[in-house]
Formats: C-alpha cells, sequence, structure tokens
C-alpha cells in the first residue's frame, strides 16, 4: 500500500500537473490574478537557474576519487540507473547511470572490493525484469570478477534498498562500505542506511555543475528540462520528510 500510494503521490507532486490544473482554472473563472500566478509559476519552475542553485544547496556534494584513501568491502550501488532493451537484450544506462559507472571505476582502481547492486524494479506493474539481474551480466562483461558481484532484486524503493541490502551482507554489515548514487538521491539514501545502522562513507554522483557558466540563456530563458528537475528536487524533498515521520 504504501508503495502503490508513494507512486500516486510522485505523480501528483509533478509542476507541470499543477500548472495544467491552473491553466484548466483560468479557463474555467477567466481570473486575471489566476492567469498571473500560472505564468509566473510555469516561469519560475523552468527556469534553468533557480532550479540548479536549489540543487546545489541540497545534494550531497561529489569527492575527487584521489580522496578516497580508504579502501571499501563493498560498493553499494542503488538502482535507478538504467533500462533493458529488450530488442538487443542490453542495459541502456540513464541519466543517473554515472552510479554504475563510478562503481566499475572504483572497483578497478581497487577502492572497493565487491559491487553490490541494489534494485529491483519500481514500476506500478512489474514487467518481471529486474535491475540487478541485467546490471549483473553488465558488470561481467566490463571485466567485474563474477565472486565480487552481489544483487539485490527485491527494492521498489530507497528503504528496502537500505533493508534488504542489510539482510544480504548482516555479517559484514560493521565492514566499511561506500554507498555510490546520485549526489540530489544521497541525503535520503544516507538517511535510510543509517537507520540500518550502516557504517558507511558517501560517493555521490551526477552532481549539478558548480562551473556553469552564467549566461542570459542560462539565467532568464524557459527551459522545459528544468521542470523534470524541480520533479526529482521536490520528490526528494518530500520523501525525507515522509521517511522522517514514518520511521
Amino acid at each position: 500500500m504504501f508503495f502503490i500510494l508513494s507512486k500516486i503521490f510522485s505523480f501528483l507532486i509533478k509542476p507541470i500537473i499543477w500548472i495544467i490544473i491552473l491553466l484548466f482554472g483560468v479557463i474555467k473563472t477567466k481570473s486575471h490574478l489566476l492567469l498571473y500566478i500560472t505564468f509566473f509559476l510555469l516561469y519560475f519552475f523552468s527556469n534553468s537557474f533557480i532550479i540548479d542553485s536549489c540543487n546545489k544547496m541540497w545534494e550531497i556534494p561529489p569527492k575527487n576519487i584521489s580522496s578516497l584513501t580508504k579502501q571499501y568491502k563493498y560498493g553499494i550501488v542503488l538502482g535507478g540507473f538504467s533500462s533493458f532493451n529488450n530488442k538487443t537484450k542490453q542495459i541502456d544506462l540513464l541519466a543517473t547511470g554515472d552510479r554504475l559507472i563510478s562503481a566499475i571505476e572504483l572497483y578497478n582502481l581497487g577502492k572497493i572490493e565487491k559491487i553490490l547492486i541494489s534494485g529491483g524494479n519500481g514500476e506500478l506493474i512489474n514487467n518481471g525484469r529486474k535491475e540487478g539481474e541485467w546490471s549483473y551480466n553488465f558488470l561481467i562483461n566490463m571485466g567485474v570478477d563474477s565472486t565480487h558481484i552481489l544483487t539485490e532484486n527485491n527494492s521498489r524503493n530507497t528503504m528496502e534498498n537500505a533493508n534488504n541490502t542489510t539482510k544480504i551482507i548482516s555479517k559484514d554489515i560493521q565492514s566499511r562500505s561506500l554507498l555510490i548514487t546520485s549526489a540530489i538521491h544521497m541525503r535520503r539514501a544516507k538517511f535510510c542506511f543509517n537507520k540500518n545502522n550502516f557504517n558507511i562513507d558517501d560517493y555521490s554522483t551526477d552532481a549539478t555543475k558548480s562551473d556553469i557558466i552564467l549566461t542570459f540563456d542560462y539565467l532568464f530563458l524557459p527551459n522545459a528540462g528544468a521542470l523534470q528537475k524541480w520533479e526529482h528536487l521536490i520528490h526528494e524533498l518530500i520523501g525525507l520528510l515522509v521517511y522522517k515521520i514514518k520511521f
């Protein structure tokens, strides 16, 4: 039930949904005030500079790989970084694919001993395929030793990632582990793993760039991509709040 409610809630918090609702309100009421509010919100949520500034305040900053002086037994990679192409029978990395690529790089550099992929199927209707399974094959093809790969295929959200990972490596829970996920997701992810008494460090990926050139277009012109960024940020903000209340 919690999973279904979270999916419904994820749909309702999309800024574009509220803008569409407001536009219908404008058509119905012919209110000039409502029209101005709608245009203001549309401009606000489509401004790249505003959302990137908010993201930077929320994200856990990435580390330089050379700053990792410790060796970790587990590099725990949270799912949501890929999809599976049924035609080619291959993995398709998403915008968050840096999670998996970073884990491979850390493994090859000897920073982590094993890679644990935690990710099942986060869709409301499960199509039978699970991210941990196709990621396993990809890691093998990338030269990772099969004995150094662990997969957890049943998680549907971040708290389940933490709970199920705890069960898999319960005997080694006090071993040093490195949590690998997107910078915007790291704050909520660390909360979940800390709730499971993990001795864990963070390694953020795909963070918002800090050296963006402040051009006129970037500062003032609307960008449809900003709407999706707001969706992700609001999802993380509300998600962490719900987890803190529930857990």
